[in-house]
């Protein structure tokens, strides 16, 4: 069972033992994020030490820029689910606030790693950077750790094509539609998850009853319409169009994730999905009238049932269950 703590300050949450800690934002569980997270691990189930994955919510990029803040890849729940399933034994997602904004990064070091974590083993990736005005380096890290009694390293930069996996190259991928790029830089396609909740049943007036999954607040890096798979309805995944932007059409203001089941009539409400995204078929856009916005609809429809139809068949001629 993996324990999530979201407070600085307090008791320690691992053992006397110590523990292996691995740093990041953590934005979208990409294959560099993998990489920290497993080597991490490694080291950890070597020492019979406890596996710490630190981040952070909101990301300090959002804390700092709340006008304009950054696309963001994962939402706090699937961040959290993704680094258990990773095999962390222990997820803190410390709350980014001005208290923690104005830790200077001594004592962010002395705080979190050594008293909240008992730090034996620190790993980060590259150019990490921490504390108030972003003073602490690795080489702090090293510093102090050699005070405190931990070591601290910095993993390899995993590279795809020559180019550093990062969430900013991954946010800029899925903004521009290459979906494929994007699931060689996650090792998996993207996909969002959330509770299904009540919208303005419009879609079911149209012909098109939608799953809606709102965000949280955050602003997505994906915009438009797309061929998607949804998981969780029942034991197989099931073939969909998804939008998601504001319905401008409609007047919306809210951004919205919406999924339309293809051949689906059942009760979702308040069922947790996961929308995986396969091809991005087009912008979203505004409609001279709902006329014009159903016959585009029809055609959406058409379009994501060919894509997923032959992502099906391709996959069985690989040998892989659909």
């Amino acid at each position: 069972m993996t324990t999530l703590f979201r407070d600085v300050t307090g008791p320690s949450v691992v053992g006397p033992q110590g523990s292996v800690i691995c740093i990041g934002a953590f934005d979208g569980l990409h294959r560099g994020h993998q990489a920290l997270i497993e080597h991490t691990r490694l080291r950890a189930r070597e020492s019979n030490l406890a596996l710490v994955a630190l981040s952070f919510e909101p990301l300090p990029r959002e804390f700092f820029s709340k006008e304009s803040p950054p696309p963001r890849l994962l939402l706090p729940r699937a961040k959290f689910e993704g680094l258990r399933e990773l095999g962390c034994d222990v997820v803190g997602l410390l709350r980014f606030n001005s208290q923690l904004s104005s830790m200077s990064a001594e004592d962010f070091v002395e705080q979190v790693l050594v008293r909240k974590l008992n730090a034996r083993e620190v790993w980060v990736g590259p150019e990490f950077r921490f504390g108030k005005g972003r003073r602490g380096d690795i080489a702090m890290l090293q510093t102090l750790g050699a005070q405190f009694g931990f070591t601290a390293h910095e993993i390899t930069p995993v590279l795809h094509e020559g180019e550093r996996v990062s969430s900013t190259r991954l946010r800029l991928q899925l903004s521009s539609g290459d979906m494929a790029g994007a699931e060689k830089a996650l090792g998996r396609r993207y996909a969002i998850a959330g509770k299904v909740v009540y919208g303005k049943q419009l879609g079911r007036q149209l012909g098109y009853p939608t799953a809606n999954i709102r965000l949280a607040g955050k602003r997505t890096a994906l915009h438009g319409i797309y061929a998607t798979w949804v998981h969780g309805v029942g034991p197989e995944k099931m073939a969909s169009v998804s939008s998601l932007g504001t319905r401008p059409t409609v007047a919306g203001i809210e951004p919205l994730l919406e999924a339309h089941l293809f051949d689906f009539d059942g009760n979702l409400y308040g069922k947790r999905l996961t929308v995986e995204f396969v091809a991005k078929l087009r912008d979203e856009e505004k409609f001279d009238g709902l006329p014009a916005l159903i016959k585009q609809m029809d055609m959406d429809s058409l379009q994501a049932r060919k894509i997923l139809q032959h992502d099906k068949n391709d996959k069985k001629d690989l040998g892989v269950s659909a």
